[in-house]
This record gives C-alpha cells, sequence and structure tokens, in this order.
C-alpha cells in the first residue's frame, strides 16, 4: 500500500448520485470512488456485484426517502466500483496484471488511506460482499460491520465456474451482447419480476439493459475472473467479530450459499432476513424492504433516521413505505437481538408485488 500516498483525486460534475468521484491511484491499479455526504461524518463503503457500479446497483436504495434519512444523514457513503465498472471507463489495458480478489481486498483497504478513514460499514452485493467479507477478514480492525446483499462466500462450484466460462467467452468474442445480458439480469433479478405477466419489461429491468450497455466487456471479464477463482472463506467466517446482517432474496441463485453463510458465522454476531418473490439484487427490486432491518443494525452503533424523512412513510404518504409492505419478527427489532448482543435470526420479509 506503499503508492497511495500519491494517490490522485479527479472531480467529475454531474454525477448521478451527487457527490464527488475521484480517481485514486493505488500499487493495484487505480479505482474510482464516488463520495457522498460530508466527510466529517462516519464512512459507509460500498461495493458492487459483476457489471454494475455504484448508479446500477445502489440508486434504488438510495433513492428511497427513508433509507436516504437513515444513511446519508448519519454517514459519508464512498461507492467503490470494481477496476473499469465506473461511469465512461476506458478498456483496462492488456498489458495491466489481472487482479485476484485478494487485490481488490486490498486495494479497499488503500482506498481508508487515501481518504484517511480508520474504521467504516461496509455495504457489499453478491461479489461485492464477498469482496467486502474478505477485506473484514484482513483487516478486522478496520470493519464496525458488514451490511451483505446475497453474499457468497465459498469457491465456485464446477457447474457456477463452467456456467461464467461461458460468460468469459461471450463477452470476450461477443461483448455485452443480448445473450449475455439475460444471464446476467437472471442472476440479478427474479423470475417474476423478468417474467411480467403483461408482457411488458419494468423499469427497473429496461434501465438494468441500458446501463449494462455502458459497461466494457473487457472490465467486466476481468472481474467475473477474478469471482471465479475466488477461494472459501468458510474458515475465516469464524473468526470475524464484526456485526453482520445478511440479506437474502430467496429467488437468487446464491440464496442457499447466503444462508449457509449466515449459519457458519459466530452466533453472537449475524442475523439473515429473507426477502421473498426477490432475486440477489434486493437492492434494485425491493429496496424497501431492507430499511427497517438496516435501521435496526444500525441502532446498536448508535445511528438513528432523521426525523423529518421517518414521519413521510409514518402517515401514509409513502405507498411503498416498509411499515405497509414488510412483515418482520418482532424478535428483529429488539435492541437485544440488533445491538450489541446480535442474534443469529432467519426473518422472512415479505413484499407485496
Amino acid at each position: 500500500m506503499g503508492e497511495s500516498s500519491d494517490s490522485v483525486s479527479i472531480d467529475i460534475d454531474l454525477i448521478p448520485l451527487g457527490g464527488k468521484e475521484c480517481t485514486v491511484k493505488t500499487s493495484k491499479g487505480s479505482v474510482t470512488v464516488l463520495v457522498c455526504g460530508d466527510q466529517e461524518k462516519p464512512a459507509l463503503i460500498t461495493y458492487p456485484d459483476v457489471a454494475l457500479n455504484y448508479v446500477s446497483c445502489f440508486q434504488g436504495l438510495l433513492f428511497c426517502p427513508d433509507a436516504a434519512s437513515l444513511l446519508l444523514h448519519n454517514f459519508c457513503i464512498y461507492h467503490i466500483d470494481a477496476p473499469g465498472h465506473e461511469l465512461g471507463a476506458d478498456v483496462i489495458s492488456s498489458d495491466e496484471p489481472l487482479l485476484c480478489v485478494d487485490d481488490l481486498a486490498d486495494q479497499v483497504a488503500e482506498v481508508l488511506d487515501f481518504f484517511g478513514l480508520r474504521e467504516v460499514l461496509c455495504l457489499g452485493v453478491t461479489a461485492g460482499a464477498y469482496i467486502l467479507t474478505l477485506f473484514a477478514m484482513k483487516y478486522k480492525e478496520r470493519v464496525l460491520g458488514l451490511i451483505l446483499v446475497s453474499p457468497i462466500c465459498k469457491a465456485p462450484s464446477w457447474t457456477e465456474w463452467l456456467y461464467n466460462k461461458v460468460l468469459m467467452n461471450l463477452l470476450y468474442f461477443y461483448g455485452m451482447c443480448g445473450l449475455l445480458k439475460e444471464c446476467l439480469l437472471q442472476r440479478y433479478f427474479s423470475k417474476e419480476l423478468r417474467c411480467s405477466v403483461q408482457g411488458a419489461e419494468s423499469d427497473i429491468i429496461l434501465t438494468c439493459r441500458r446501463l449494462l450497455d455502458e459497461r466494457q466487456s473487457l472490465n467486466v471479464m476481468r472481474f467475473l475472473q477474478a469471482t471465479n477463482a475466488r477461494h472459501d472463506l468458510t474458515e475465516g467466517l469464524k473468526n470475524l467479530q464484526c456485526k453482520t446482517l445478511i440479506f437474502a432474496g430467496e429467488s437468487s441463485p446464491f440464496h442457499a450459499e447466503s444462508v449457509y453463510m449466515s449459519a457458519k458465522m459466530g452466533n453472537k454476531i449475524c442475523a439473515l432476513v429473507e426477502v421473498q418473490a426477490c432475486g440477489s439484487l434486493v437492492t434494485e427490486e425491493h429496496p424497501n424492504s431492507m430499511i427497517i432491518p438496516i435501521e435496526c443494525f444500525l441502532m446498536g452503533f448508535g445511528y438513528h433516521r432523521q426525523s423529518h424523512f421517518a414521519s413521510s412513510s409514518s402517515n401514509g404518504s409513502n405507498p411503498a413505505s416498509p411499515s405497509r409492505h414488510s412483515c418482520i419478527s418482532p424478535e428483529l427489532l429488539s435492541p437485544e437481538s440488533l445491538g450489541i448482543k446480535l442474534k443469529p435470526i432467519r426473518t422472512r420479509v415479505d413484499v407485496e408485488i
């Protein structure tokens, strides 16, 4: 991490989620970070899934008024994109060495060094959740808590490994073609969302297709190569001490692995929330189902939702309010469950379609 002191930042206007976009030079290459909020506040780090960036992975959650009042009120959010996944990215030169998952986790540490951050909370989705979990294992003293969405923790099975090889070949020879996008949409979203009864695709699917078109296929291939060579984190999970909240979409291809991961973590630090009729990308498909569990989880750290935003959902003005569409066990709302003494629970969140 010796080169982080030479890092530079570049401000770019018209960032979709607001904030300042910075390019941070690390010993493993450059990484783009979007900084949203007051940098005097505690830090929340995000990392997206394969072929996604901070816009396509987290805008659904952060555009919810209740989530914005909770997260942006309490934190400065540092959105880290995988190398070459940022908006307007160029193709990474073939001369650049391929990064493994450990390199990507070390990059996160260098980003923290660049911004002078000592301890952070982390929010990651699937492959991004794996990177942040690995980061938490390698730099235990720097992670206060983990919020993981449809996370993976094992080495890929032979089936997944071969499937990813097919995707990499598609990326290499055909780019972000229609078949490749269909495979990625199956990774992200439930069948219920992808196969609408009316026949017309939802705005979420249409937007995701458009954003996938903006990705550089060879850069996506590099990230997929890294995750396809990942190693098993099971043994390391037993030594994690940070409190963890896991969301698992029940229609996610990685649902079983997310449940497995929650079971393997220490039974005093991990809570599991399963979201019905939802794929891996809970942050986009059913973001409202995440608000109350995250709020209760953050209460254990002394954070709270900004009051004037909270009132808007309680008076019924927000038809998608979690108070109307979520059915969450009272055990989840207990400070004993989601405070210092976090219990491993399986809480089912029902979401109206």
